[in-house]
Order: structure tokens, then sequence, then C-alpha cells
């Protein structure tokens, strides 16, 4: 193997290590529709793979426009042990979510429909921008 194809094994093997190293473990929860409106843009319709964060995420609106990408990682109860689908999404940040605690975001509901069973309700992640 050749110094160029080692160079290349090393640098994506960094990457992945560097973008597992910045994903945040949290939980997920949704919310369903009417998604209008909302905090950062009012009646602006942003679509339907949007997110509400919590106060320490929002950042008294300053998160407003920014992309998380969102995967599910395990289930939170008993009735439903593997509510993964596997995917991953982006969402973009739209709202307040004032119940959330530290590190909980709230999607809205065909987003997580995407990543995991709805009937789970509440789902562990890990999320980064």
């Amino acid at each position: 193997m050749g110094i160029m194809s080692k160079a290349l094994i090393l640098i994506a093997i960094v990457t992945c290590l560097t973008s597992v190293a910045h994903a945040i473990r949290g939980q997920a929860t949704f919310y369903t529709p009417a998604y209008i409106p909302s905090s950062c843009y009012g009646y602006d319709d942003h679509g339907i793979m949007i997110v509400a964060l919590n106060s320490g995420l929002f950042g008294n609106k300053g998160a407003c426009g920014r992309r998380y990408r969102v995967r599910c990682t395990g289930g939170t109860n008993a009735g439903v042990p593997h509510p993964c689908t596997g995917k991953s999404i982006v969402v973009t940040a739209v709202d307040l979510c004032p119940g959330c605690g530290d590190n909980q975001i709230d999607l809205s509901q065909e987003a997580f429909s995407m990543i995991a069973n709805p009937v789970a309700g509440r789902i562990n992640i890990e999320y980064d921008q």
C-alpha cells in the first residue's frame, strides 16, 4: 500500500472519530402540528423537518435556523424496547421547547417518525450541529 493510500485512510479514520466525538447524547420527544407560529419565525412556515430546542441550546433565539443531525440510539421505556429505524435526519431549529430539560430536544412528529417509532414517545439520541 502506497504512502498516499495510507494517508487517505488515516484522514478518513480521524474524520470519523472527530464526528463521533462531537455528537451530544440526549433525548428526544415530539410535538404535533400546527408548527406555526414559531418563536423564531412567527407565521413563516419552515416545513416539517424542524426542532424545538431546550433553553440552553436555543440561546434566546441565537440558534434559530441552525441545522442539527439527529440519530436515535435506543429506547427509554420497556413498552417499545427497540424504537430506532436506523436512519438519521437533519432538522432546522425553529422554536423553543420550554418543557425540555438539558440535552433534550423536541422534534416535529414527522421528523421523529423518520428515526423512531412514535409510539415510544421519548428516545435516546445523538445529535450534532
